[in-house]
């Protein structure tokens, strides 16, 4: 067997090979074959708080857009669901799961966390001596009552930093794209993009895992490019039913990747390599070799040093096992992009 030691942080990957310490035990991921793709978002809002429309309207929304399942998020809002799942999931192909926005502050920065499927409102606590403080409060407040955390936009009001994220135990999920607007992906004026805040945490191996979210709260406004609409960012997931626990527990162990447009046909790891097929878009129904959108796949190491980059809609990764950690980042011709999660490496 090969010496190095893989530990991958995401059972999503098909065919995996783990190597463990003697003594150990190896892990025991999901049978592949049980495992399914549902596409959702994990962040939206409703009238229950700042969006422009009733619950109802929301989820009809993502269920007539081909969505497998929505968060309803709302600030300090935990909307029942059970309504919602009556009307609109009735044939067992839409899920609606409970979710709130967890808001406070911290001398004027917003720190907005998500709980996911919690078993009751998480009041917001404002409480703690610094940001990294006031966000695990929160983060223990949502796993208390059973749900899942989320960090929200870390560069919005340009109020989490890396070394704040570092300090925050037991949260695995944090926002690699928000599309609402205001939330200063890209980063500037001194301050990193998500992607290069990602790989500062990776890098000293801090494993997290990045969604893309639409953050939607205009369901109104769709013809305004300048509005939070929805359909902008999401997430599929690799879980074994269309069932809130099983999604969200999808969710925690990183059986997931995200995405602002592209989809992957075919994404595995094993202790030598890594591969990422993308499934196709033509630019209009007719299948023109000329319509096809074209794909560039790199893989990402320790430090956000790209290791590998490539054109098509296929390539493998030859894990070396000094990079620390590879995930790939695929971007499609038209700029929308897709991130895998990390796979950590060491000895």
């Amino acid at each position: 067997m090969n010496r190095r030691r893989l530990v991958l942080a995401s059972s999503l990957l098909c065919g995996a090979a783990w190597a463990v310490a003697p003594g150990a035990q190896a892990p025991t991921p999901v049978g592949a074959s049980a495992l399914r793709w549902f596409k959702g978002n994990t962040h939206t809002h409703t009238l229950n708080s700042d969006g422009d429309s009733t619950p109802d309207d929301v989820v009809r929304w993502y269920r007539d857009h081909k969505y497998d399942f929505l968060v309803l998020t709302d600030h300090n809002y935990l909307t029942s669901v059970d309504g919602l799942n009556a009307l609109h999931g009735a044939d067992d192909k839409f899920l609606v799961i409970k979710g709130e926005e967890v808001s406070s502050g911290f001398q004027g920065k917003p720190l907005h966390i998500n709980g996911l499927n919690p078993d009751r409102l998480v009041p917001a606590s404002r409480e703690g001596a610094s940001v990294a403080e006031v966000l695990q409060k929160n983060v223990d407040a949502i796993r208390m009552a059973n749900g899942v955390p989320h960090v929200n936009h870390p560069n919005f009001g340009w109020a989490i930093t890396a070394d704040d994220l570092a300090q925050v135990r037991n949260n695995r999920l944090f926002e690699v794209y928000n599309a609402h607007p205001m939330v200063n992906n890209v980063g500037g004026s001194g301050h990193p993009s998500l992607e290069q805040t990602w790989d500062a945490l990776l890098s000293r191996g801090i494993l997290l895992f990045g969604l893309a979210t639409d953050d939607a709260h205009e369901f109104k406004k769709l013809e305004d490019l300048s509005s939070s609409r929805p359909g902008m960012g999401w997430v599929m997931v690799r879980a074994e039913k269309l069932e809130a626990k099983a999604i969200v527990a999808a969710l925690d162990r990183g059986d997931f990747y995200a995405s602002t447009g592209v989809e992957l046909a075919d994404y595995q790891a094993s202790a030598n390599a890594i591969t990422v097929k993308v499934k196709q878009k033509f630019w209009g129904s007719g299948g023109e070799e000329n319509m096809k959108a074209g794909y560039r796949i790199q893989f990402v190491g320790k430090g956000g040093v790209v290791l590998q980059d490539g054109e098509g809609t296929n390539a493998t990764y030859t894990v070396k096992g000094t990079e620390g950690y590879v995930r790939a980042r695929i971007t499609q011709s038209d700029g929308k992009m897709a991130w895998t999660q990390p796979v950590m490496l060491g000895r």
